[in-house]
């Protein structure tokens, strides 16, 4: 999608993260991920586009009126999309189509939008629709690997996002990396979602989502020196919440530090004292 929309998208998650990381938000990651929250820094989709396929972008001083009114559509439609007024949003995206039918982004946001509404074969129809007018466009393959994860769809998801991942102008890997490491760990690719993984972080190492899901994997696979490293640099942060401190504590029993895991029970008692993670702790349920 444009780059106005990763702006507004952005802004979204900032909002969210002042407010602080509740617990259950990385049991809702893709959900986040639909929305844009991820960063996305580097050029705007359609001129990312145009230099991966040899083409001259086009710029403001040259778009074509009904382009620059699809465009204008489409920012609002994600606007509304984001506050969850979709029927709002389809109608922008209609007047966006109405004014240049060929516009890809107003297509992938129509994608996103019916997936949220679970009108999946009209998702189907948008993304496709999508690629087809843009096959190289990392924003488009990026958002359809996303819902074809979450279809259960994992080969041809995480097909997509290598295909986004080829752009060498694509400004988003790192957000395209986690989402390809965390489907991989749908397919049970444990090996190959563990590199997706790591490489995100290199990239993003501030990124909370992929920190999470890097430390809970080495744990899962019994990496504990990794996850223990992983997991303490994000509870020491802002992002820390009752998943991240729960995670913690089970990496810290596994290895025997009574004291670091004590600290961070209390930590866990003190901030979520209603939390299903405190409850388990209680229970001494680590290996639930």
């Amino acid at each position: 999608m444009t780059h106005a929309i990763h702006t507004r998208s952005r802004a979204l998650c900032e909002s969210l993260n002042r407010r602080g990381v509740a617990a259950g938000f990385w049991l809702t990651l893709l959900l986040v991920l639909l929305t844009g929250c991820a960063q996305t820094q580097g050029l705007p989709a359609s001129t990312a586009a145009a230099v991966a396929t040899g083409t001259e972008p086009i710029t403001e001083s040259d778009e074509p009126e009904a382009r620059k009114r699809a465009r204008i559509r489409v920012e609002l439609a994600s606007g509304y999309f984001e506050q969850g007024q979709t029927t709002v949003a389809l109608d922008e995206i209609k007047l966006a189509l109405g004014a240049d039918p060929n516009y890809a982004p107003a297509y992938t946001l129509r994608g996103l939008v019916y997936a949220r509404l679970n009108e999946f074969r009209l998702a189907d129809e948008s993304f496709r629709r999508a690629q087809q007018l843009s096959p190289r466009d990392p924003d488009v393959l990026h958002h359809y690997g996303l819902y074809a994860c979450q279809q259960g769809r994992y080969p041809q998801a995480i097909d997509l996002f290598q295909q986004a991942l080829a752009s060498p102008v694509y400004g988003g890997q790192a957000k395209t990396l986690m989402a390809k490491g965390i489907c991989q760990v749908r397919a049970a690719q444990f090996n190959e979602a563990e590199a997706s993984l790591a490489r995100s972080y290199e990239l993003d190492p501030g990124n909370p989502i992929t920190a999470y899901n890097l430390a809970a994997l080495q744990f899962r696979r019994g990496e504990n020196a990794k996850a223990q490293f992983t997991i303490r640099r994000l509870n020491n942060g802002e992002f820390a919440n009752a998943e991240t401190l729960w995670l913690g504590i089970k990496v810290e029993q596994r290895l025997g530090n009574t004291e670091a895991m004590a600290q961070l029970a209390q930590q866990l008692s003190r901030r979520y004292p209603e939390s299903r993670e405190w409850a388990s702790y209680q229970r001494r349920a680590f290996d639930e």
